[in-house]
């Protein structure tokens, strides 16, 4: 089927895919914009739960333009991003996802907020990893040391970027959990009919 496209998890997002992906969208949200609480409920996230400030970074990544709404299309560009981007572009939109006052650097709050997330929804799901063996601080030091060129406390884009592909570990702990891909595919998996 030439309309396919491989994904780095050797994952296919095909036509079909982002047609059933429009009728859900559709469905959830009729007027064509999507509202923070309607994303949650779109990829099943608790409003309260483990995974709903995951949601809210996301959310805010996904929305292009600034006006707390997601259009189709800037829900297929940024699906179309995490599924064909390269290794840079996917970087740049998971540290859009950190830096959540969006001023241009990922601090240790900030950081330490989203890898809080990230441990929550890996205990809800029962990943146990290496990394979950590190305390939440433990992982934002070593983030912090390995990616804080300059030692100033915060991290621009080209150090998140530069610092993620120089280190796998980093780079792992810094994309690979931000990238809501597989939540699209298990959830497609999930409700294959509407």
């Amino acid at each position: 089927m030439g309309q396919a496209q491989q994904t780095e998890n050797n994952e296919e997002i095909d036509v079909k895919a982002l047609q059933d992906m429009y009728k859900r969208f559709v469905l959830e949200c009729p007027s064509g914009l999507l509202f923070l609480h309607e994303f949650k409920r779109f990829f099943g996230v608790d409003p309260t739960g483990e995974a709903s400030e995951y949601a809210e970074n996301m959310f805010r990544a996904f929305d292009k333009n600034g006006d707390n709404t997601i259009d189709f299309l800037e829900f297929v560009a940024a699906l179309n991003l995490v599924f064909r981007g390269d290794l840079e572009h996917k970087l740049r939109w998971s540290f859009k996802v950190y830096d959540k006052d969006s001023n241009g650097y990922v601090d240790r709050d900030e950081l330490r907020s989203i890898i809080d997330s990230i441990y929550r929804i890996k205990k809800g799901s029962k990943t146990d990893t290496e990394d979950s063996k590190l305390t939440v601080d433990e992982v934002v030091d070593r983030i912090l040391e390995a990616v804080d060129s300059d030692g100033d406390g915060h991290i621009t884009m080209d150090e998140f970027i530069r610092g993620a592909q120089q280190d796998p570990w980093v780079l792992n702990m810094l994309k690979l959990d931000m990238n809501p891909a597989r939540w699209v595919i298990e959830h497609r998996r999930k409700s294959a009919h509407f």
